[in-house]
């Protein structure tokens, strides 16, 4: 009988794995600092379901200048305001940097931030797997290797995810901190260990000695009540549960403490899967400088819709609504979408539609950033709409829209998107909202 392979190692001689985690750092405070730049080193908490003068409410994310006031994610918003000072009470000689601001979710806007970083992430590798709207997986063992640069004081791994971090922070604005490993679980754990803006690099070879200090309960898949059941058997690390016995635990948790044994040491078989096909494509580009310039911006949009088709093109998608965006200094977010009659796969009308939706409100506007988006994507196999079909339809009867054209005020339909749920999967000591998708 062929001797059995280690959990987390495969039967061949392959390259290990190189995983990114990518965990935007309170990513609802970064949004609102977009928004309002003059929020820059001030303590920030967001929130939902408060109402002056009424205790209920809980804080979704607090920014660190906030957390070290006593601010914490899911605390009542009138705990969170009584220990952070607020503008409005400052006396004369306070320090206005200490002051806290209070904002409300506004998950729409902050969709729109995170599409900007998705747009990125699956720039950057071929297998993307989005866990929530603040954090994914990214398989990119096709992209770098494990090997050495030249300068030798680091690997081609990390300077790959250095590229990222940059990108992430000069194309859209917000901090990113990446943790990079062989296997998901490590790559989680080193994303948190140097928030924020982070950058943690645990190399084959060294993810058991990396993981052995580390309080149990940061081992992925531990939660509270499994880490005091844990301490109460004298594991309060992930030495110790690496090192304890595999059948202890088993009788302890069932499968699932053989499976905590084995991330402990390392070992984590489990591949970055796509979490299904997406909603939308969409590619975006920013300005160096704001501009009007009509020509400048036609040029961009022009480019955006040739990639964006192109890229549905290649994943065998039509679409029905076809959009861009539009930043207006300093982040205000315009989108305009036009519906079509049936799926198309046409690059010319996407560049068509899109020049006419420039041109038809923002032909003079200053913007700093242009996006062109395709959606409510279909990847079966059915007869695609023609362009002729199309205009026909809209001659048929409909007086308010006689070329056929369904225009929204959205790029995409929020009917068809499931409502945003509270708590972000097991990141619910974060307490942001999750969205599967992005966009």
């Amino acid at each position: 009988m062929a001797e059995e392979t280690l959990p987390g190692t495969t039967a061949d001689d392959g390259p290990d794995s190189i995983v990114l985690h990518v965990d935007m750092d309170c990513f609802y405070a970064a949004c609102e600092r977009l928004r309002e730049p003059e929020l820059e080193g001030e303590p920030v908490v967001v929130g939902m379901g408060y109402e002056p003068g009424e205790g209920h409410g809980a804080v979704a994310t607090a920014s660190y200048e906030a957390r070290e006031f006593g601010v914490e994610s899911a605390q009542p918003i009138s705990t969170a305001l009584e220990r952070l000072p607020r503008i409005e009470d400052l006396g004369p000689d306070d320090d206005p940097a200490a002051a806290g601001r209070y904002r409300t979710v506004d998950l729409e806007f902050y969709k729109e931030v995170a599409a900007d970083v998705k747009a990125i992430l699956h720039d950057c590798a071929d297998v993307v797997r989005e866990v929530s709207i603040d954090e994914a997986y990214l398989d990119v063992t096709d992209r770098t290797a494990w090997d050495l640069a030249a300068s030798g004081d680091r690997t081609l791994a990390e300077g790959f995810a250095r590229y990222v971090k940059q990108r992430i922070a000069r194309e859209v604005g917000v901090a990113a901190s990446i943790g990079v490993a062989p296997n998901m679980s490590t790559a989680k754990i080193a994303s948190d260990f140097d928030k924020p803006d982070g950058l943690v690099v645990v190399r084959p070879g060294e993810v058991r000695s990396f993981l052995a200090p580390i309080p149990v309960e940061e081992v992925h898949g531990v939660g509270p009540v499994t880490a005091r059941k844990l301490g109460s058997l004298g594991i309060d690390t992930a030495g110790d549960l690496a090192e304890a016995d595999a059948s202890v635990l088993e009788a302890e948790f069932g499968s699932r403490g053989r499976e905590l044994h084995e991330r402990a040491r390392g070992y984590d078989d489990r591949t970055v899967t796509p979490t299904g096909r997406p909603k939308s494509l969409s590619r975006e580009s920013a300005f160096t400088e704001p501009t009007d310039d009509i020509e400048d911006k036609r040029e961009v949009v022009r480019a955006l819709a040739a990639d964006v088709a192109d890229r549905a093109n290649s994943r065998g998608a039509m679409y029905r609504t076809i959009g861009i965006k539009v930043v207006v200094p300093p982040f205000d977010i315009n989108t305009r979408a036009t519906s079509l009659s049936g799926p198309v796969d046409d690059p010319e009308l996407v560049e068509s539609v899109a020049l006419d939706l420039l041109d038809a409100e923002f032909e003079e506007t200053t913007v700093r950033k242009l996006g062109v988006r395709v959606s409510k994507l279909s990847f079966a196999d059915a007869d695609q709409s023609s362009l002729d079909g199309w205009e026909s339809a809209g001659a048929g009867g409909d007086d308010d829209n006689p070329d056929g054209r369904v225009s929204d005020d959205r790029a995409d339909d929020a009917s068809d998107d499931e409502p945003p749920k509270a708590g972000g999967g097991d990141r619910s000591h974060e307490g942001q909202s999750s969205l599967v998708e992005f966009d």
